[in-house]
């Protein structure tokens, strides 16, 4: 149930209506082209709420195809609006806004919608089922997940959850890149470490651009422990090929250990070597050939990004004949949008791929499919603070902070909610000072703690023999206090949020609106006593609390984070 925008919808509807009837009286004359004048009306809620609940410019959009200035024609739509039970007034502003201005009477509907729909609450049917796929994380397996990598799993999987409450039908996946030169280079550092670890520092150069993290030295330690110098003799080949299959299941294990920890499963585990064993890459390349899409030069198969309007071209398979990891990503957008036939496919993507968003949809399209199918969100970088000081990362110095490493360190709940705190193409800031306190500085405990603070307050007055009361046995007119109201319009604007975050893919909207909620109920806390003489108030502003527990605990399960009763 979306208050806010039935509410928009039936406003729309009278500003429609009110216009029409301007024309019949000659207030307005008939326009020389026909529009659909419904389609331009959009309602805004004001920052300024002296502007009142919503703001609509549709008179400054009419001026120019009626030929009038746009206070005129707000005038004659205003002069023509019928009476509306939710209106209290409506109000011409500047050069033509029109501001409505709403009674208290639709503020109540949300305790009942609460109390029907419970932790659903907020939950919409935008997506009608649409088969969405989001691939997030798909961190290398060569190696253990960075901050990039905890903040893309975050981001994707409350992603995931949002687009869940939207009404879409939504599966995780992990792809895992199980091919190519990254495993090449696996191999080989692996390889050096086993002969390092049997022979000596000297007896095997370390690949100058491999691995060089302490876990390729363990990963050989444990190899040997189990098969011994058997591979010593063995072909470089067949001794990397073991390692290999040794180490990726163990750090495929790994990953999905520390995700597992950090409350992410994905439906899907796709690895990109059967890509190459179905022959689906070669396929891909092939179907480009065919449509045109492809040359030969220096004996590489490049793709003609240029014909698709783009700077650069790519090579799709390389002079030794190996296919590109790019040739490859083809070959599996195919998979995800034809194949297995996805409605959309969202990728989050770190920034450094930028370039790589308009290649892909060009390949989409060179091969047929709706390029509109496929959606790159960009995640900017993660800097941790800690005392002030940006805390240094290093991959290949195996010292960088690992997500294992930062939950030893910080709680579950405070990394997916920070994490979540900013839009993906912001620089975040995570600052493990702030991360560890518990205060109000803290937002995931500033909200946790409001959780907590109405289930204490529901449980006293229990033991008391006030109970909560159910909609129908209330009387919710006598909340009429500013920060009463105030705490029932963010309540109302949840199924809003939730819409606005599922088309913007935004999931950070909704931890922002979880933090206003907050806000706004401590205000009411602060200035309304919950239990007072009248025992009607009483059970009103008790109901309030409920609901707004119920919010806060719902919003809270689907960004996977502990509710609290008690801190």
């Amino acid at each position: 149930m979306n208050i806010i925008e039935n509410l928009k919808t039936s406003i729309g509807k009278m500003i429609e209506t009110a216009y029409e009837k301007a024309i019949q009286s000659g207030e307005i004359a008939i326009p020389d082209e026909n529009f659909g004048i419904f389609d331009m009306i959009k309602l805004e809620i004001p920052k300024d709420k002296q502007h009142g609940d919503f703001a609509c410019n549709i008179a400054m959009l009419l001026a120019k195809p009626l030929r009038l200035p746009p206070r005129k024609i707000a005038e004659a739509i205003v002069n023509n609006l019928e009476k509306h039970e939710n209106i209290e007034k409506v109000e011409i502003a500047g050069a033509g806004f029109i501001n409505f201005y709403l009674t208290s009477n639709y503020l109540y509907e949300v305790l009942k919608a609460i109390e029907d729909m419970g932790t659903d609450y907020g939950k919409i049917d935008l997506g009608k089922g649409k088969k969405v796929m989001i691939e997030f994380v798909s961190a290398n397996p060569t190696g253990p997940m960075h901050m990039g990598n905890a903040r893309g799993g975050a981001l994707g999987d409350c992603m995931a959850s949002v687009m869940e409450y939207a009404g879409y039908d939504v599966t995780r996946e992990f792809y895992i890149n199980d091919a190519g030169n990254q495993i090449e280079k696996f191999g080989k550092s692996l390889e050096a470490r086993y002969i390092q670890e049997l022979k000596g520092e000297d007896a095997a150069e370390f690949p100058e651009d491999g691995y060089h993290g302490d876990d390729i030295r363990d990963h050989a330690k444990e190899f040997i422990k189990i098969h011994g110098d058997k591979y010593l003799e063995s072909s470089a080949e067949e001794r990397k090929a073991a390692l290999v299959s040794y180490a990726l299941e163990k750090n495929i294990d790994y990953l999905k250990t520390d995700l597992g920890k950090y409350r992410i499963f994905y439906d899907v585990w796709f690895r990109e070597s059967t890509l190459h064993e179905s022959g689906a890459v070669k396929d891909a390349i092939d179907r480009l050939t065919k449509n045109g899409y492809t040359y030969e030069e220096d004996g590489a198969v490049w793709l003609d990004c240029i014909k698709m309007g783009l700077e650069k071209n790519e090579v799709l398979v390389r002079q030794n004949g190996i296919p590109t990891y790019f040739a490859a990503d083809i070959a599996y957008h195919i998979n995800k949008l034809e194949t297995r036939n996805f409605d959309l496919a969202i990728d989050v993507w770190g920034a450094d791929h930028h370039g790589h968003v308009a290649r892909m949809k060009g390949a989409m399209a060179a091969v047929g499919i709706d390029p509109n199918r496929l959606e790159v969100v960009l995640m900017q970088l993660v800097r941790l603070t800690r005392d002030g000081e940006v805390v240094r990362m290093s991959k290949r110095t195996g010292k960088a902070i690992t997500l294992s490493d930062l939950l030893e360190d910080v709680s579950i709940d405070v990394a997916r909610f920070f994490f979540n705190m900013r839009m993906a193409g912001s620089h975040l800031d995570f600052d493990l000072d702030l991360a560890v306190k518990e205060s109000s500085e803290n937002p995931v405990y500033y909200v946790q703690y409001a959780h907590a603070r109405i289930c204490s307050i529901i449980s006293t007055l229990s033991e008391e023999g006030i109970t909560v009361k159910s909609f129908s046995e209330i009387n919710p007119a006598l909340l009429t206090e500013e920060s009463e109201l105030e705490l029932l319009k963010k309540l109302c604007e949840l199924p809003e949020e939730i819409r606005q975050a599922a088309l913007s893919r935004e999931p950070a909207r909704i931890t922002r609106y979880s933090i206003e909620l907050a806000t706004a109920f401590h205000s009411f806390y602060n200035s309304c006593r919950v239990k007072g003489e009248n025992r009607a108030l009483t059970d009103a502003r008790l109901k309030l609390c409920s609901c707004t527990g119920t919010v806060i605990r719902g919003i809270l399960k689907m960004l996977k984070i502990d509710a609290p009763e008690k801190m």
